[in-house]
């Protein structure tokens, strides 16, 4: 462990590396961020990150952090909750609530539990209405390095009344170290896509098939910046199952990353806003389900926690 800096708040960030199998990995406690990767033999990263806790305070708030407790948008800054209504902060468009508002859990410094050589225990306490979620909430994350080599992440959020969680790693990824996405190959298993509109990226609570639409990524496709424009939830499947793979991305020097999960949706955005530097991908519920009766449950209690875990196989 390290020191990374200081926030503008004034709070200290620190760098734990984890390194086995071939792979190395740096997590900041701000955000549990996962800041960098790299393989052996590899001279770039393998993930968009930066070497100054300034650039997390500003344009690169969302690289590479845990957004919590819940990910993407929730529409009218509301959602239902064991039959009550509460409101959240509107930091989109001043209607809607992107990754949970301003106070959510990857603009905080987390609490380091468990550091060894090849995994990391961070977690965030989140007290009942904090950004208007309901629930004193504790959200872990660990991370573990496998043989292979994959990072596996572990997010846990528990509660003690009923709330709702949907976490999410959003790290964006440039397998080739270069100034944009462009000539890596994409594909993704999911059949079915989630259409969203045009002014504020809301699902419209529709699933479509991908079949002859530019979302089709069944096969290896290569997108370019813009074509398609991508910020979607790809339907992997219908409810959390067992740790599945979905999604595979090659960059043109021939790295491969693989993503399994156990999440029933990946998000996939351009990076539009960041000049297309890398492919967001964020496994996750489908979003603003508590709106969408159809969409599966991110509603959890004391008893049945949300538990969420994803593989980075390279």
């Amino acid at each position: 462990m390290i020191p990374f800096g200081t926030t503008k708040g004034g709070d200290d960030v620190h760098a734990i590396t984890l390194a086995a199998h071939s792979l190395s990995v740096t997590i900041l406690t701000l955000g549990a961020i996962l800041q960098d990767v790299r393989l052996d033999g590899i001279a770039h990263r393998l993930t968009v990150g930066s070497d100054h806790v300034s650039d997390y305070d500003g344009a690169m708030k969302y690289h590479g952090c845990v957004v919590a407790p819940v990910a993407n948008r929730l529409k009218d800054a509301s959602a239902k909750v064991d039959g009550q209504l509460p409101q959240f902060e509107a930091n989109l468009d001043g209607r809607h609530t992107l990754h949970s508002g301003s106070d959510a859990a990857q603009g905080q410094v987390w609490q380091i539990d468990e550091a060894t050589p090849k995994h990391l225990i961070l977690s965030h306490d989140m007290p009942h209405g904090r950004g208007g979620f309901p629930g004193n909430r504790t959200i872990t994350a660990r991370f573990q390095i496998l043989s292979g080599p994959a990072l596996r992440l572990t997010l846990t959020t528990t509660t003690d009344p009923t709330t709702i969680a949907n976490a999410t790693n959003h790290s964006y990824r440039n397998l080739d170290g270069s100034a944009d996405f462009n000539g890596h190959q994409l594909q993704i298993t999911a059949p079915s896509y989630l259409p969203v509109d045009d002014i504020s990226t809301l699902v419209t609570g529709d699933v479509r098939d991908v079949a002859a639409t530019p979302y089709d990524f069944r096969e290896m496709t290569t997108p370019m910046a813009g074509h398609p424009a991508l910020d979607h939830t790809f339907c992997v499947a219908t409810n959390r199952r067992d740790l599945t793979t979905c999604l595979t991305l090659k960059g043109r020097n021939g790295v491969t990353m693989t993503v399994a999960t156990t999440e029933a949706g990946m998000h996939v955005y351009d990076g539009r806003d960041t000049g297309y530097a890398g492919l967001a991908i964020e496994a996750q519920g489908w979003p603003d389900a508590p709106n969408n009766a159809s969409f599966p449950s991110i509603q959890i209690t004391p008893d049945a926690p949300a538990v969420q875990i994803t593989e980075w196989r390279f």
